[in-house]
């Protein structure tokens, strides 16, 4: 046990996660989008075809284009088996996690393990789409029921800026991946572009993204934008007169403006006892997204999820120090 850990009420808090440990699934978290979501990891973290310049979980550590099994199927099978049997439908199963979740070479038979186990219940796929240009991965997601590519840059330029992408991934490539995807998926399409203010919201840019979108043809178009500090300074999330105004450039009916992290209280897996654990934590000493994670045995996509709340509710706050970034509690004056 690490050293942390022995902290009495550090070990209280662990004592109230007493459920089932998965080292591949997580959640159900409180999903924006998806409501009560099953999370599915099937990489390890930060190993992606992107190195974003946003991203809330850090750095890349392996950037690649290589897909392979990186994790176990047969692992994932036993997990999800166990899960199914001793825990209500969640209402969606979704492919997410810390890195990107087409590299892993079998997401097509886990996909199908899920649908002959659990027809009833929606899989989504939540995927940077840098992949689509191999049609084995297209093939291998086409029995999902929603597919969540990202989309943060019109240009080549701007794609390199934002997105860091590994050697010979082109931004060409990139695209027609996601236009050859779309005649192929019967299943809905919600694109998201994340929008990253001096970046990628000039109107040149913003023009391009009109024209990309009309040759992708996605059934929703999503604006999303930084909450939190992402691996580079002085970054910052655009306001919600920005994206208004972009949804109104755009001027299209399929695009929306993601609701704001509080609403996330509302949905049915909003976990009161999640958020004072993360509260009590961080009451003892700020804490870094890693520390959390390893203090809590939570995944880091499901930390990040409460933060949010916990952040827009002012209740916690960022200080950046050599180590990183950490979070602490709110001194609140008598």
């Amino acid at each position: 046990m690490p050293k942390m850990w022995k902290d009495n009420g550090l070990r209280r808090i662990i004592e109230k996660q007493k459920v089932k440990m998965y080292k591949y699934l997580f959640g159900p978290v409180p999903s924006r989008r998806l409501g009560m979501s099953l999370g599915v990891d099937l990489v390890p973290k930060k190993v992606c075809s992107l190195d974003c310049v946003y991203c809330e979980v850090g750095k890349t550590t392996k950037l690649t284009l290589v897909r392979k099994e990186y994790v176990k199927f047969d692992k994932i099978k036993e997990e999800l088996t166990h899960y199914f049997n001793n825990n209500p439908d969640p209402d969606y199963i979704t492919f997410s996690g810390s890195g990107e979740p087409t590299l892993n070479i079998f997401i097509g038979e886990i996909l199908l393990f899920i649908k002959q186990n659990k027809p009833n219940i929606p899989v989504a796929v939540l995927t940077n789409g840098t992949l689509f240009y191999d049609k084995n991965v297209r093939a291998g997601i086409l029995n999902a029921d929603v597919v969540l590519p990202s989309l943060d840059a019109a240009t080549e330029d701007v794609f390199k800026k934002i997105n860091r992408p590994a050697k010979n991934l082109s931004f060409d490539k990139y695209i027609n991946g996601l236009i050859d995807f779309r005649k192929e998926f019967n299943g809905k399409i919600w694109l998201e572009i994340f929008i990253l203010p001096n970046y990628n919201d000039t109107e040149n840019e913003l023009t391009e993204f009109k024209n990309i979108i009309l040759r992708i043809k996605p059934d929703s178009v999503q604006l999303n934008t930084l909450d939190r500090p992402g691996t580079l300074p002085n970054l910052h999330g655009a306001t919600r007169d920005e994206l208004q105004r972009i949804v109104n450039f755009l001027n299209s009916d399929n695009v929306e403006i993601i609701a704001a992290s509080p609403e996330r209280k509302n949905i049915q897996s909003y976990r009161s006892d999640k958020e004072t654990a993360i509260i009590e934590t961080i009451e003892r000493r700020p804490c870094t997204l890693d520390d959390l994670t390893k203090i809590l045995g939570l995944h880091v996509n499901e930390i990040n999820k409460y933060l949010d709340v916990l952040e827009a509710d002012n209740k916690i706050e960022i200080v950046k120090q050599k180590r990183g970034i950490f979070y602490r509690l709110i001194e609140r004056r008598p």
